[in-house]
């Protein structure tokens, strides 16, 4: 494989979490090294600022507040897990990144994706993902999911249908800005048809 850090992106409820198990399955039955993460987390201290930003429910979080700690906790995930992993030459799947921070506080935020992209490169030291799976899924669709899933409901579930279609507009740009590397999957069909459109993305 030549692109070993991959990592997966969509709205509210678009499956992320089911089609990266997929992915993983297929993966290691090919004997390749593979390591699934998250964020915000993936480890100890980036798990306690999740903590901050998803269960604390705090009306006046500012937004570049909100940035900061995504930034903070994305840059502690890379230092511990994504690059000593991607260095020992393992494929690294992660649950968001990046371009999570740019859909939700760059755009839906209305802190600008450019402001948001400089924080963030500071964080990261330029470790953009080789590969990016969108599932592309409409946020009445992903909020509908994920009420009826009895998931718990975190602080940006819990936001405005509105404040939802700007991420989901903010996701098809960037998509838009980078096709070479964000891939577009239809994530309303079946999981099983989902995991497969994108595990041909990920073994082009």
């Amino acid at each position: 494989m030549t692109k070993s850090f991959i990592t997966f992106e969509g709205p509210e409820g678009s499956g992320k979490t089911s089609v990266i198990k997929e992915v993983e399955a297929v993966l290691k039955a090919q004997n390749i090294d593979v390591i699934v993460t998250r964020e915000p987390g993936g480890v100890a201290l980036s798990e306690r600022i999740r903590s901050l930003l998803l269960d604390f429910v705090d009306e006046k979080m500012d937004a570049r507040t909100e940035a900061m700690l995504f930034a903070a906790s994305r840059r502690q995930h890379v230092v511990e897990v994504i690059r000593p992993a991607l260095e020992a030459g393992k494929v690294v799947l992660c649950d968001r990144y990046i371009d999570s921070s740019l859909a939700y506080q760059g755009v839906a935020r209305d802190l600008g994706i450019e402001e948001v992209y400089a924080l963030n490169l500071f964080a990261i030291e330029d470790l953009i993902p080789d590969l990016t799976v969108f599932i592309d899924v409409k946020p009445e669709v992903g909020l509908s999911r994920v009420r009826s899933n009895q998931r718990n409901m975190d602080r940006l579930d819990l936001e405005t249908l509105e404040f939802h279609q700007k991420v989901y507009e903010g996701y098809l740009q960037l998509a838009e800005l980078e096709p070479d590397r964000i891939k577009v999957i239809n994530g309303e069909q079946a999981i099983e048809d989902v995991s497969k459109d994108a595990l041909k993305e990920i073994m082009k």
